[in-house]
């Protein structure tokens, strides 16, 4: 069972998806204002599902304000389908979106497949250059200082890193991080990576990350 934050300001959505994951032995709390969204939310909650066009403080600025605190999945439930709206969603933050109107199968089965990967745990370390991935925690230390990665952003890490020197299209790299096909997210990957080559400059390290051009990433061979 996990915890997981619903907040939406359309009242009957919340009680939508608040039936929809309980049926899957989830516990929901449904809040329908984000400024409502306090500290010890942010502890408890497994999975954030953020609206976000909300009066008041809208999703993307939400997000930037409770990054800091959870490091926990937030998926975006938005009716804008720009692309540049999801860029952003995904900048500040964010680990996966849902556009509006979606089925409430594709929902469980998104916060589905974000719970898993939080809940895999193997107990290792294994070193890549100046990188060194702690496969329990789920986390990467640049010489010993963890990097603040969100957890999309550092599966893609860990699977690149897992196989150096492979290709790797953006289709493939979103069905091995979010266990499911969707062409439709190829920008996700695209602007995690970005995030993730900003966060390795800013503390110095080098880019493994490469983009093999017209075909997708790779992390860089020993």
């Amino acid at each position: 069972m996990a915890h997981i934050l619903a907040v939406d300001d359309d009242g009957d959505l919340c009680d939508l998806l608040r039936t929809a994951l309980e049926r899957d032995g989830h516990q929901v709390t449904a809040l329908t204002r984000g400024a409502q969204i306090t500290q010890q939310h942010c502890r408890w909650a497994d999975c954030i599902l953020l609206d976000v066009m909300m009066p008041d403080e809208d999703g993307f600025a939400v997000c930037r304000r409770i990054r800091a605190l959870t490091d926990c999945p937030i998926l975006f439930l938005t009716a804008k389908t720009e692309e540049a709206d999801v860029l952003m969603g995904l900048g500040v933050g964010g680990d996966d979106y849902l556009v509006k109107p979606f089925r409430l199968a594709e929902l469980r089965a998104r916060v589905a497949a974000h719970l898993r990967r939080q809940q895999r745990t193997p107990r290792h370390r294994v070193l890549r250059g100046a990188l060194s991935f702690d496969l329990g925690e789920k986390a990467v230390y640049c010489r010993e200082q963890p990097l603040r990665l969100t957890k999309s952003e550092y599966a893609i890490c860990e699977h690149l890193a897992m196989h150096p020197g492979r290709t790797f299209t953006r289709e493939q790299i979103y069905e091995a991080v979010y266990g499911f096909d969707g062409t439709s997210d190829d920008c996700a990957i695209v602007e995690h990576i970005k995030n993730i080559r900003a966060k390795l400059r800013a503390a110095g390290a080098e880019n493994p990350i490469e983009t093999v051009w017209g075909v997708g990433y790779q992390w860089k061979g020993e």
